[in-house]
């Protein structure tokens, strides 16, 4: 599929996902900012897309700072004439916050942090690039990151589950408010992917994090990545409100595979 002249605002884009869509969106001819608070990751990120061929900036943010989103914007439209799709990829868990992550242990600090990076971050950042997304003439879009978390609960990760979960009713509730400009708004869930995130954060709360993968393998950045730039394309010009499952077949059961003798 075709991204050709698209520009695309991706956060927490430096590593993982973010970064995996950045270099395949690049690839198929979209115009890439690539976002980030790790500034030296950002910037490599970039640099290996002006290698390959593809066209790409970086603009450091911090999505849960209106002022630095607005800045985001404004760069994006300036470098590239405007805003075609915002990837909100930016997201955070409360092991990366604090030591204290059980909900008994928890401050009410972790858990707004959390809120307000994942849920409040992507709430600014469609907010600050709605001015240019109303002036784009293919098929403008949001994409949020949602997860498996979004549909069920898993141990140690309340806030993260619960801002997930509200990010997936987010997507839906953005898809009706922008239908009147002709902006869609989309979200996928992938269950366990091979990201720093999931080495560092679910690999130490779980026996196993492919324990319940039909899919007998831990998912790729780059198999997220297809889906995004699918939903950033103009083949999914009728895809609107959905929360896109990702996952595996991790959630259409509800053994593991030992039970299946796998």
């Amino acid at each position: 599929m075709s991204l050709k002249d698209l520009t695309i605002v991706i956060t927490g884009s430096a590593r993982g996902i973010g970064a995996a869509t950045a270099s395949m969106a690049a690839a198929r001819g979209a115009n890439v900012v690539v976002s980030d608070i790790n500034d030296e990751a950002g910037e490599e990120a970039v640099a290996k897309i002006l290698d390959s061929g593809g066209n790409a900036i970086y603009a450091h943010c911090d999505v849960s700072s209106e002022s630095e989103v607005t800045a985001l914007m404004k760069t994006a439209a300036g470098k590239f004439g405007g805003i075609d799709v915002l990837h909100n990829n930016a997201g955070i868990h409360e092991r990366m916050v604090s030591a204290d992550y059980t909900f008994e242990s928890m401050s009410v600090e972790t858990f707004n942090r959390v809120m307000n990076i994942n849920v409040g971050g992507a709430f600014m950042c469609a907010k600050a690039a709605l001015p240019y997304l109303k002036l784009s003439a293919r098929s403008p879009s949001v994409i949020n990151a949602g997860s498996t978390a979004s549909y069920v609960a898993f141990p140690s990760g309340l806030a993260y589950g619960t801002s997930k979960g509200a990010l997936a009713q987010f997507t839906k509730n953005l898809a009706v408010a922008l239908a009147p400009y002709g902006i869609r708004s989309n979200c996928y869930c992938p269950s366990s992917v091979d990201t720093d995130m999931v080495r560092d954060v679910v690999a130490g709360a779980m026996a196993s994090p492919i324990d319940t993968h039909l899919v007998r393998r831990i998912g790729e950045p780059e198999d997220v990545a297809e889906l995004v730039c699918f939903l950033a394309s103009d083949q999914s010009s009728f895809v609107n409100g959905v929360t896109w499952l990702i996952d595996g077949g991790a959630l259409a059961w509800r053994y593991t595979l030992s039970s299946l003798g796998m």
